[in-house]
């Protein structure tokens, strides 16, 4: 284990950790856990399908199942495990997605880290030539790759703490920046008495309608397109943002809470799902998680007291933290 070596040898596993990263695109770009869901391969067998080299694809295997990722059960042949079936395309929890989304949209900039530690300013958008969401707008492609990242990044996580939301009382529920509706058509069949609206940028909720359908909620939601930085939908018992906050900076995460507040009016409730930064050096997502914000979106994850801060500087009242059993935590509000 990691832990056992000497120091300077987990120093060169950490440093190595670029080269796993980009292995794990290879694979995933090629499609290689595809071609062992039936069953285990050669390496031999498995260029030949994949249209790679095969002595090259036999050293990165063998270097990925060296980490855990797959099984080499004899000499040149390989097989899935648990964390390598996340690397197939259709498979339950696939994260195929997050790697071609992170390494196609994440990795360059973050090779410029060091300047946004420096200066403040997010990495994303020097590489970019602008801030990272604006730059994904103009790219439908990757786009729609985020969104479908995003799905599965979180939604092995998010079923508890959708479970976790207090609904009771709730009669139309607003799901401010929901994406393409996962986490709202979650909501509405666990609930059957609930009205939703999803509400994001057009470009975005394209897909929704089709999502909300096949969950058998169609008819209980709708569809709007706008900006939240510049309002949201009114007549929301309760209003929803999910992972939403976390990409903003205060400035612009106070805007969004105040559109809420004026679209709810007082009385409303602010429901949130997002990390809360744990004190101390334990290992949390949510310290990875931020300095992802930092170098890409410019906003931050968040400890409890700087949630309170946020949250009763914006005037909501009886802020309720819960954690959920999951890295995240429910956060509960009213406006008053």
């Amino acid at each position: 284990m990691a832990h056992e070596l000497p120091p300077p040898a987990q120093m060169v596993l950490l440093l190595g950790g670029f080269r796993i990263s980009q292995a794990l695109y290879a694979a995933a770009a090629l499609g290689v856990a595809d071609h062992l869901v039936a069953g285990p391969e050669s390496a031999g067998v498995l260029a030949g399908r994949t249209g790679a080299h095969g002595p090259s694809l036999r050293r990165l295997l063998r270097t990925l199942a060296s980490v855990g990722v797959f099984t080499e059960p004899e000499p040149g042949v390989f097989a899935l495990n648990p964390l390598g079936r996340l690397l197939a395309s259709g498979q339950p929890g696939s994260m195929r997605d997050v790697v071609l989304m992170f390494m196609e949209t994440h990795y360059a900039p973050f090779g410029d880290l060091l300047q946004t530690i420096r200066t403040g300013q997010p990495a994303a958008e020097r590489f970019y030539g602008q801030p990272f969401f604006g730059w994904l707008s103009q790219h439908p492609g990757q786009a729609s790759r985020f969104t479908a990242a995003m799905a599965s990044l979180t939604g092995g996580f998010k079923g508890a703490a959708i479970a976790a939301l207090p609904l009771d009382g709730t009669a139309t529920i607003v799901d401010v920046g929901g994406a393409d509706g996962t986490v709202l058509a979650a909501i509405l069949a666990a609930h059957p008495h609930l009205r939703g609206v999803l509400f994001d940028l057009p470009h975005v909720i394209g897909g929704a309608p089709a999502v909300l359908a096949g969950q058998g909620v169609g008819d209980r939601a709708e569809c709007v397109g706008g900006d939240f930085l510049e309002g949201v939908p009114p007549g929301g018992d309760a209003y929803l943002a999910s992972l939403v906050l976390h990409d903003w900076p205060g400035q612009q995460a106070r805007r969004i809470l105040d559109n809420i507040a004026a679209a709810g009016g007082s009385g409303a409730r602010l429901l949130l799902i997002e990390f809360v930064v744990p004190p101390g050096d334990a290992p949390h997502m949510a310290k990875i998680s931020d300095l992802n914000m930092l170098a890409m979106m410019g906003g931050q994850e968040r400890t409890e007291a700087e949630w309170r801060e946020l949250l009763t500087g914006a005037g909501y009242a009886g802020v309720a933290i819960r954690p959920t059993g999951t890295p995240f935590s429910v956060i509960e509000a009213t406006v008053r």
